[in-house]
């Protein structure tokens, strides 16, 4: 028994593999606007632009809530992420409406947080109550991790290189000796970054 517990024979958990498949995107966006102009909550708004972060840069929940306007650069349209998942700092391009979206959450700042919070902690814990409601309203059943997911589907789809979407979304290249002679400096990521964004914002609203 010792031995199947140290192995997780008993409790092998094969990884989520949901997403919001391209059908879904268009009725998830509509649910996050009802939640960006819910005027009975002051974390409405600032709920429905975290979820549409996450979105559009794949970031992980925990990455998105902790940034600070100090690793922002809206005028050289950049910004860093420090605490990754890997160790490994990730600085990355603004694509249009990312920068758009965080401006108008600048205006309006008032932590030093992007996505600020009400706890003791000072930014966005769990939103869980708003993420209900973009699922009722939406009736597309997702989590905060599915959106990450999404976007990394999305850039496969639309056949962004392998060693680009590696850089985007924070993967180790350590085993991969080609990798190592790669440099995606953030101009580099900039155009394959827009290229996601436009995809999905052309499934939102469809000409």
């Amino acid at each position: 028994m010792v031995r199947l517990t140290q192995t997780r024979a008993w409790y092998r958990v094969e990884r989520r593999q949901t997403v919001i498949k391209s059908h879904q995107v268009a009725p998830w966006y509509q649910g996050v606007m009802l939640l960006k102009h819910d005027k009975t909550s002051q974390q409405s708004g600032l709920v429905a632009d975290y979820l549409l972060f996450l979105l559009f840069t794949g970031l992980r929940r925990q990455e998105a809530a902790t940034l600070k306007w100090s690793d922002i650069d809206l005028h050289g349209r950049s910004f860093t992420v420090s605490d990754t998942k890997n160790r490994e700092p990730l600085t990355l391009p603004l694509t249009d409406f990312v920068c758009s979206l965080l401006e108008s959450r600048k205006a309006a700042a008032d932590s030093e947080y992007v996505f600020a919070g009400n706890g003791k902690a000072g930014y966005l814990i769990e939103p869980r109550h708003q993420v209900q409601q973009v699922r009722d309203a939406s009736g597309v059943s997702f989590t905060l991790h599915d959106l990450r997911r999404s976007y990394i589907t999305t850039a496969e789809s639309i056949d962004i290189s392998a060693y680009a979407l590696k850089r985007l979304v924070n993967h180790k290249m350590s085993n991969d000796v080609t990798a190592g002679y790669i440099v995606n400096d953030v101009e580099r990521l900039r155009e394959p970054m827009q290229r996601i964004t436009n995809y999905i914002l052309r499934i939102i609203s469809p000409e």
